[in-house]
């Protein structure tokens, strides 16, 4: 076995967190494949270098909670990474849900709040749902959240 690669590879685990996809990526753009490829992964992941779930834990937190992505946007990236549905389920249930409904409504304020000139409330709710879905958050959730946002600063 390559402990070249070995080495370089577990040195790139241990920096952050990775998906089985990256790392597999990784050990072929080191001319590392077949048998040997599937054996430094059983390797990585026997000695907890590699872990799927804990990446999508992780990956779930960081986007929500430092990006401030919505459900669908993160789940998304985490298909591409190629990720099991467990451990996507998994990783949603990182997410709280009160600080999921308080992050919308923080980013809804201060999309309003750069919307200050739009007096159509019409426009003004397409704009705000707009940066909310383009942000990952479900729909209906954000179009009650907007209504009642609304609502409540007299735009009813």
């Amino acid at each position: 076995m390559n402990q070249v690669a070995l080495q370089k590879i577990k040195h790139f685990c241990a920096y952050q967190e990775r998906s089985h996809q990256e790392v597999r990526s990784k050990l072929l753009e080191l001319k590392i494949y077949g048998l040997e490829l599937e054996n430094i992964l059983t390797i990585l992941i026997d000695e907890n270098y590699l872990n799927e779930e804990r990446f999508a834990c992780s990956i779930a937190r960081g986007k929500f909670y430092l990006k401030n992505w919505g459900r669908i946007k993160i789940r998304q990236l985490l298909k591409q990474h190629d990720v099991s549905e467990y451990c996507i389920r998994k990783a949603m249930q990182e997410i709280d849900g009160s600080d999921y409904e308080k992050t919308i409504l923080r980013l809804i304020e201060k999309k309003h709040a750069l919307l200050q000139s739009e007096k159509n409330q019409f426009v003004l709710f397409k704009k705000l749902s707009q940066y909310l879905l383009q942000k990952g958050f479900e729909s209906d959730l954000i179009q009650d959240l907007i209504k009642t946002y609304l609502k409540e600063n007299q735009y009813a």
